[in-house]
């Protein structure tokens, strides 16, 4: 698999391939090359012990030329620089194609969550917020959750940002609960943008499967797994960080989840075939959705992959030489700048909520995100036909077209 080291490089040609079929003046590439600001602060969190550990944070705001930056805050023990740009660079697409008034950001922290309690959780969020304060706020720059973060560090994250403001400021975090300001629907919007996406090439391509895999049982995972499996899906296989499992009568969704809440993982569930995660991979399934990290598929197993159509719910789970290998399978790939873009999309609309002293109901956001999503995909797919490029592709030339739009209209 390619490393994390590289994964920024690949962002960037993956994105001037675009440009270059546009024809657009290296000028404007060259601008949106380096992020806006990165920041890198240190964290010093007073344990439950009594003494003091120093973790590291990140922050990158890639661009804010379309409205404030926003993306999500991670907490994992292999963030590192690289990857935080990327997803950064990433997250502008993204907004762009879904087309919210955002630009891209990111953040993390190295840290394995389940060696901290939650108190020391608490503090270490809390702290993350005191040092990144002054370059954050509802009309700068909007975090949200992502890998090992939730709704209750948003809440944490909000109140210690409001504390500092001397008011309550809901706006500057999204995915917070709905008590304090959290939309409706947010919960569940990374999985409903997925399937959305995916009923929408299902009609394009006139294929009608049956059967799916998903890599990833977390939250996005689970409730596209769910989601599949309520319309009447064969999920045969799903699989967490600890490995999968594998039934080809299909699996009942609901009991795979009971018995992860009980033992902590998916594997050794009754009447399923444990896998690994690349195994999963290359199942026989029609739809295989990557639910998880980045580069699982690769040129080592792309010529492996038996599905029909992917939906990319994970940030960059396929590495770019791997992107030419699907294409020519003629596997039909929904890009996760488009796929997994209902989280974001749903978070724009708690924004809105936030700053209208409103709040929407979860139909009426349902429905919001569903007119987003239709939107994005046929523009991406028009681009894809006319260009004859996957979907990926196509996404970036959506993409660069409107950016470089707004960058010649603010006068560069």
């Amino acid at each position: 698999m390619a490393t994390s080291e590289s994964q920024y490089e690949n962002a960037l040609a993956r994105v001037k391939k675009a440009f270059d079929i546009l024809k657009i003046d290296d000028q404007y590439f060259e601008m949106l090359r380096a992020p806006k600001r990165t920041v890198t602060v240190s964290l010093p969190v007073r344990m439950d012990n009594g003494k003091i550990r120093i973790f590291e944070g990140y922050r990158v705001q890639h661009s804010d030329l379309r409205g404030p930056s926003k993306g999500g805050i991670r907490f994992h023990p292999e963030v590192d620089m690289d990857e935080v740009k990327t997803l950064a660079f990433l997250m502008t697409w993204k907004n762009t194609v879904i087309d919210i008034p955002y630009g891209g950001a990111k953040g993390g922290v190295i840290v394995n969550t389940k060696e901290l309690s939650l108190n020391e959780l608490e503090r270490l969020s809390r702290m993350y917020i005191l040092k990144m304060a002054a370059v954050l706020g509802p009309k700068r720059d909007i975090p949200a959750p992502d890998v090992y973060t939730n709704p209750a560090v948003m809440a944490w994250m909000m109140d210690e940002y409001s504390k500092m403001m001397g008011h309550n400021v809901f706006g500057v975090i999204t995915g917070k609960p709905v008590e304090l300001g959290g939309s409706l629907g947010r919960d569940k919007a990374t999985a409903q943008g997925g399937i959305f996406a995916l009923n929408d090439a299902l009609k394009k391509l006139e294929l009608k499967p049956t059967t799916a895999a998903v890599q990833g049982f977390g939250n996005a995972g689970y409730t596209f797994a769910k989601f599949l499996f309520d319309d009447g899906f064969k999920v045969v296989a799903v699989s967490d960080s600890s490995g999968g499992i594998y039934n080809a009568e299909g699996l009942h969704i609901d009991q795979v989840w009971a018995h992860k809440q009980k033992t902590g993982k998916v594997q050794g569930f009754p009447g399923a075939k444990d896998i690994t995660n690349q195994e999963l991979l290359e199942v026989d399934a029609e739809v295989l959705a990557p639910a998880a990290l980045a580069y699982q598929i690769d040129k080592e197993n792309a010529n492996n992959v038996k599905a029909k159509v992917i939906v990319e719910l994970a940030n960059n789970p396929t590495a770019p030489e791997a992107d030419e290998i699907l294409h020519r399978k003629g596997i039909f790939l929904i890009p996760d700048i488009l796929a997994n873009s209902g989280g974001v999309a749903v978070s724009y609309f708690e924004w809105v909520q936030n700053n209208q002293g409103f709040a929407w109901t979860r139909k009426e956001v349902n429905e919001r995100l569903k007119q987003k999503m239709e939107h994005a995909f046929n523009e991406v797919y028009s681009r894809a036909q006319k260009h004859k490029v996957d979907m990926r592709l196509a996404a970036n030339i959506y993409a660069t077209e409107k950016m470089v739009k707004v960058m010649k209209l603010r006068g560069y």
